[in-house]
């Protein structure tokens, strides 16, 4: 069972959440691709309903209670069994030109050199983990979402066993031998998730983030994965690098209770309320108004 909450947002900005204690049945990258309808198991009686992710959009769940759509998104990934080849000739123009420029500015911090480490194994993740820990602390990532590579006992036991059966790969980039980015990821089959990343705020000029992007998927296609999974939601680099996609949904679906209906009305209230006052805003003369009362 895992938490979750109806959210009353004004874009990122959360003004206030419902709890609900929610089963969550999270669809890989294979399944989605499949197109295949989860299964519901059945509900503990504590549990309001279930939080549905990567449903394909073409695909409605079999159930009869309360449903509500949280967020659709492209679910990217990269199609490793193309080979390096197809991949780059896949990427625009500028988007090449940009990786190279990026590339070429982070090595003439460097020295005129990529520092790139890599790590596979129980013993080199024992050597990753510290450093990409004390990166993950700085990283927006950990500060706003709390979505940073994770640092207790029972989270390194998982990824050292993950490491023991050849499911971990993860890198580090270094600036001057300091650790400016790190990339963990794990395996699902021939499925290559992207788990966690981070880069320090302070190396941001340099772009650490794409360009350790770009170099771990230079080596994921001399590998033994056939996709590379940028997982759910949506993102620029997401979008940028990936070279295929699939259209899911997040749903929660709900018991129908009195309160369960009371608040997802109170949700899509709000919701609609925004939307009116987005539009209302859009119109010149109201627009004009708004600036002057900011201003005064």
């Amino acid at each position: 069972m895992s938490n979750a909450a109806l959210r009353l947002q004004i874009g990122a900005r959360t003004i206030a959440t419902i709890p609900r204690r929610l089963r969550r049945i999270g669809l890989s990258l294979d399944q989605a691709l499949a197109g295949l309808r989860p299964a519901l198991p059945p509900l503990a009686s504590a549990e309001h309903g279930y939080l549905l992710t990567s449903l394909p959009e073409t695909l409605s769940p079999d159930w009869q209670g309360l449903t509500f759509e949280r967020q659709r998104y492209t679910r990217y990934y990269v199609d490793l069994a193309a080979g390096e080849v197809a991949w780059r000739a896949g990427l625009s123009g500028q988007t090449r030109s940009t990786l190279k420029r990026k590339a070429k500015k982070l090595a003439a911090a460097n020295g005129g050199t990529l520092d790139i480490r890599r790590f596979r194994t129980v013993d080199e993740l024992s050597a990753f983990h510290p450093v990409a820990r004390a990166l993950a602390e700085k990283t927006y990532q950990e500060r706003l979402m709390g979505a940073g590579l994770p640092g207790d006992a029972a989270s390194i036991q998982r990824m050292e066993a993950l490491a023991a059966e050849d499911r971990i790969r993860a890198w580090l980039l270094f600036v001057n031998d300091v650790a400016a980015a790190y990339l963990w990821c794990s395996a699902d089959g021939k499925t290559l998730r992207y788990d966690y990343v981070g880069h320090d705020p302070s190396f941001a000029a340099l772009s650490p983030g794409s360009v350790l992007m770009e170099a771990a998927l230079s080596d994921l296609f001399h590998d033994r994965f056939a996709r590379f999974d940028f997982t759910e939601g949506e993102g620029q680099h997401k979008r940028l690098m990936a070279s295929a996609g699939i259209a899911c949904r997040d749903l929660l679906l709900l018991r129908p209770t009195l309160a369960n209906r009371g608040a997802l009305t109170l949700v899509r209230g709000f919701d609609a309320g925004i939307m009116v006052a987005k539009r209302a805003a859009a119109m010149p003369a109201l627009r004009r108004i708004a600036d002057q009362v900011r201003r005064a």
